[in-house]
């Protein structure tokens, strides 16, 4: 069942095993799909002592939680974790480098946000973080691992609220409710409003509109 005691000991084992004599970090990202705003990693390094997490059973992937209950997570994850580290690439780098590059990007500056020092960083997905510490992609990893998940709960509570607050200066987008992705409210302010200095121009439903855009003022 999910937030179980008996998925949290999976996950705890899981850090633990990777771990060994090693100090680890789970990073996890969120963001790469969206229109707007920038990609967002976390890493977060997690005492493996159970009596240390044991609270934290209720820690899992990110979209298995309500936004409530996400924050409540983020909280009790922030005053338990050793050590949390945020990493940020804004739309324009996006632009510049791909959505790929600006995520490993994202990951490796969250792992050089942590203030210990970590031998080994366990990242969700296939993809490595641009760092020079050893990583370890683990598939479905906000699943399997405790420090991975609480990543996954960290980022998305971050960058939720970095949408929200974008949101006060361009309401007419929605950022509060669609916080970027390509959701019919957020492409019909497209159309109607054109782009903020804060959309991927690079990114399909973006370019068409300001093709759309183009084509009407030349027109």
């Amino acid at each position: 069942m999910l937030g179980s005691r008996q998925a949290w000991y999976s996950r705890a084992r899981f850090d633990s095993a990777m771990a060994g004599s090693l100090t680890i970090a789970g990073v996890d990202e969120v963001g790469r799909g969206c229109l707007a705003g920038p990609v967002v990693a976390a890493a977060v390094v997690l005492p493996l002592e159970e009596d240390a997490s044991l609270d934290l059973i209720g820690v899992t992937d990110s979209k298995k939680l309500t936004p409530k209950r996400r924050q409540e997570l983020a909280k009790l994850i922030r005053q338990r974790a050793v050590s949390i580290g945020i990493g940020e690439v804004s739309s324009r780098e996006i632009d510049e480098l791909n959505i790929l590059r600006a995520t490993q990007l994202a990951m490796g500056r969250a792992l050089a946000k942590l203030d210990v020092p970590v031998e080994l960083a366990l990242i969700d997905g296939h993809v490595p973080a641009s760092t020079h510490l050893a990583c370890l992609p683990v598939i479905g990893g906000d699943m399997r691992s405790l420090s991975i998940a609480a990543a996954s709960i960290v980022a998305k509570v971050y960058r939720d609220e970095w949408m929200v607050r974008l949101h006060r200066e361009y309401p007419q987008y929605g950022f509060d409710s669609h916080v970027g992705y390509a959701t019919k409210l957020h492409l019909n302010a497209l159309r109607e409003y054109g782009i903020t200095p804060y959309h991927r121009l690079t990114f399909a439903p973006v370019r068409a509109c300001l093709d759309d855009r183009r084509m009407e003022e030349s027109g």
